[in-house]
């Protein structure tokens, strides 16, 4: 197995101070927002096994079955299948949805033909992969997650008082759900950007005046002042995570994050289409083609296990997540798996063989090496469904 090193994405929405509170180092003063652990071309972990350091990414090239096992192979080619991140929102990431598989291959496929250069702004795929995912919170953590019912949400906007909200709520209230968050969506996003910022404006200045659920999104306005974000951002279920509770996110599902420090385990892609919240490229066109207009309770979910391993189930077989609570003195928990795996540790200390993990630090075990797990602390495990 392999101690990783591993890269901080300097995002403009990562906290100042999470990543390096966990880490035990001194903040930089920059927005430190995600620790990459994986072989992703974007920001590849790098393992030294003796001759100096080589990215993870080359390490699997070399020998994929060795690395990933046949069966990993065979299954889902000669890449490691997921990408794990330690996630540190201290601002609001972009409100945003991921494309299934077929939607991500003829994106990625389109763009290549047209020429756009994959670092380009207006780029929407950045690979050919779809990008399902899970957030498991270490700190309490809140965002957004799916749409809420139209009429939920035609309350939200009549509670405001604000004139040119109420056309949105008849709508709401008018049409069959998918039809009605479809359109709304369209028309916020679609509508004249002056009156689209005076409407936001104006909406911040009474969600600020009354407080309690609509302080959010007067947060929100107060971050990206104008932006149709914030009206799309009131059709969605506000979650808060506890420590430990989860939520999975797959394809079409609108989502954005807003504070808090988490475990992200996805699919090996970072394709994003983005609907607001964000100076960054917004696509409306085929941001309408992605999301699923499907209303839903968000599904917080925790652990399930016996003591031992806790798994997070999802429906996906690119990744599986699940936690280990160590106690001083318990037996090892005996690690085997024909699958590769990243181990990293959140909480105390951990042994992993003869690694010693503390907050942030994470191993690579290849396919089909045995590892014993023991220590005084929280252990997330990463791997795959084969």
């Amino acid at each position: 197995m392999d101690r990783l090193t591993n890269t901080i994405r300097p995002y403009a929405w990562g906290s100042t101070t999470a990543l390096p509170a966990l880490l035990g180092v001194e903040p930089t003063g920059e927005p430190q927002a995600e620790l990459w652990m994986g072989a992703h071309p974007g920001a590849p972990s790098r393992v030294d096994r003796g001759a100096g350091e080589r990215s993870l990414a080359e390490v699997i090239a070399a020998d994929p079955e060795g690395e990933l096992g046949a069966a990993t192979v065979a299954k889902f080619g000669p890449g490691l299948p997921f990408l794990f991140k330690i996630l540190a929102a201290g601002a609001p990431l972009s409100l945003q949805v991921h494309p299934d598989l077929a939607q991500a291959k003829a994106g990625f496929e389109e763009e290549e033909r047209r020429g756009i250069p994959i670092d380009a702004g207006h780029r929407n795929y950045k690979d050919p992969n779809h990008k399902p995912e899970m957030i498991c919170a270490i700190t309490t953590f809140e965002g957004l997650c799916g749409f809420r019912s139209p009429q939920a949400s035609a309350d939200l906007f009549e509670g405001l008082g604000v004139g040119s909200l109420k056309p949105y709520a008849d709508v709401l209230r008018a049409h069959p759900e998918e039809a009605a968050l479809r359109e709304v969506l369209t028309a916020v996003l679609t509508a004249d950007r002056e009156q689209m910022a005076r409407t936001v404006a104006e909406t911040a200045a009474t969600a600020a005046h009354l407080g309690g659920e609509y302080a959010t999104y007067a947060a929100l306005a107060h971050e990206y002042p104008g932006d149709p974000g914030v009206l799309a951002a009131m059709l969605l279920n506000h979650v808060r995570l506890q420590p430990g509770e989860a939520l999975f996110l797959g394809a079409g599902v609108p989502h954005a994050y807003f504070d808090g420090l988490g475990v992200e385990l996805l699919a090996n892609s970072d394709n994003v289409l983005r609907a607001g919240l964000t100076p960054k490229h917004v696509d409306v066109p085929e941001l309408l083609k992605i999301v699923r207009f499907e209303p839903s309770d968000p599904a917080v979910m925790r652990p399930e296990g016996d003591g031992g391993e806790e798994v997070y189930e999802a429906p996906i077989d690119e990744f599986r997540l699940s936690r280990f609570l160590l106690a001083p003195g318990g037996a090892p928990h005996v690690l085997a798996d024909g699958a590769p795996q990243i181990l990293l540790c959140t909480a105390g200390s951990a042994q992993a063989g003869e690694l010693t993990l503390t907050p942030g630090g994470s191993a690579f075990v290849p396919a089909g090496e045995k590892v014993e797990l023991s220590g005084n602390g929280t252990v997330f495990r990463a791997t795959v469904v084969v």
